[in-house]
C-alpha cells in the first residue's frame, strides 16, 4: 500500500510553544495517547524513549514543530487506535493541572486532544475505505 498523503496528527501554536520549552529543558520528546484509567484520556508527553513502545502500539505520525531539530512522534495503543482510526487528532494545551507523569504537569497547564473525523480523501489516503 502506498504511503498516506495525509496526516493523522497536528499541533496548535500554543502547544508547539510549550513543546519548544519542554524540549529545551528535557531534550527531544514524544507523545503517547493515554487510554484512560488514572490519567483519563490525555496525550502524555515524555522524554523521547522514556515510554517504551512496542507491537501493542501504533505510530500515528510525527509533529513537525518549528524551532525543533527533530519531529515529535505521537503513539497510541492498538486497542485504543481501533476506536480512533477514523479520527484526526490535534494536540492542544489548556490551563489546568496536568497528569503527574506528563512533562507539562509542573507548568500549570495540560495537553489535551481535539479531534475530528477524517475526511473522505484522508480515509482513502489511509486505506480505510
Amino acid at each position: 500500500m502506498p504511503a498516506p498523503t495525509a496526516s493523522r496528527v497536528d499541533v496548535t501554536g500554543e502547544a508547539a510553544e510549550l513543546l519548544r520549552r519542554l524540549t529545551e529543558a528535557h531534550g527531544p520528546v514524544m507523545f503517547h495517547q493515554s487510554g484512560g484509567c488514572c490519567d483519563g484520556s490525555a496525550p502524555m508527553c515524555y522524554p523521547l524513549g522514556e515510554f517504551i513502545t512496542g507491537d501493542s502500539d501504533v505510530h500515528l505520525g510525527d509533529l513537525t514543530v518549528e524551532g525543533l531539530d527533530a519531529p515529535v512522534p505521537v503513539w497510541m495503543s492498538k486497542a485504543q487506535y481501533e476506536y480512533w482510526k477514523h479520527t484526526h487528532i490535534t494536540i492542544d494545551v489548556v490551563k489546568g493541572r496536568g497528569a503527574g507523569f506528563s512533562l507539562e504537569a509542573p507548568e500549570g497547564v495540560r495537553f489535551l486532544i481535539r479531534s475530528r473525523l477524517l475526511t473522505d480523501d484522508e480515509l482513502t489516503s489511509f486505506g480505510l475505505v
